[in-house]
């Protein structure tokens, strides 16, 4: 549904379009938190303590992850029918475009790569965890890339 004013639940608008501003922006810190930190330091980590910190990392990922990239991508899928009717078409595909790249990505390569680092005992000199450092930044592009086009679509929506 094209929004040509306000007049279509304004409230619900403004706030569905923050909650899923904040979930973008918040995947864009995760992935920079997991590309200049916490895969880098797996690196530091002795054999024996490399399980333990993989573990806990994995645990948390529901969490700190999974469910806000869940939501976000659930939020620029709504946004195709339920958006400003001067939303460009670049923004309004491109959004969930890098998202849904990104995912299927993952599901290709770095999932598959750190169930493989789970099982190896080289832990921390695992080859596993030298191919996610050297390719983790498509990933991180990918959630950058939607989250400058969000911030672009909503400045050109407010002008």
């Amino acid at each position: 549904m094209l929004i040509n004013d306000f007049s279509v639940g304004p409230k619900l608008f403004v706030l569905f379009n923050l909650v899923f501003s904040v979930f973008s922006f918040y995947n864009v810190g995760t992935i920079w938190a997991h590309e200049v930190d916490i895969f880098r330091t797996w690196k530091l980590i002795g054999q024996k303590e490399f399980r333990d910190a993989q573990d806990k990392h994995s645990h948390k990922l529901p969490w700190r992850v999974l469910i806000p990239v869940g939501l976000s991508l659930l939020g620029c899928i709504v946004l195709i029918w339920y958006r400003p009717v001067n939303s460009p078409l670049w923004c309004l595909w491109g959004v969930p475009f890098c998202q849904i790249l990104a995912l299927i990505l993952t599901g290709a390569f770095w999932e598959r790569w750190q169930s493989h680092l789970a099982d190896d005992p080289l832990g921390s000199k695992s080859p596993y965890l030298s191919r996610i450092l050297k390719m983790d930044w498509v990933r991180t592009v990918l959630i950058n890339a939607s989250g400058l086009i969000l911030l672009v679509w909503t400045i050109i929506i407010l002008t």
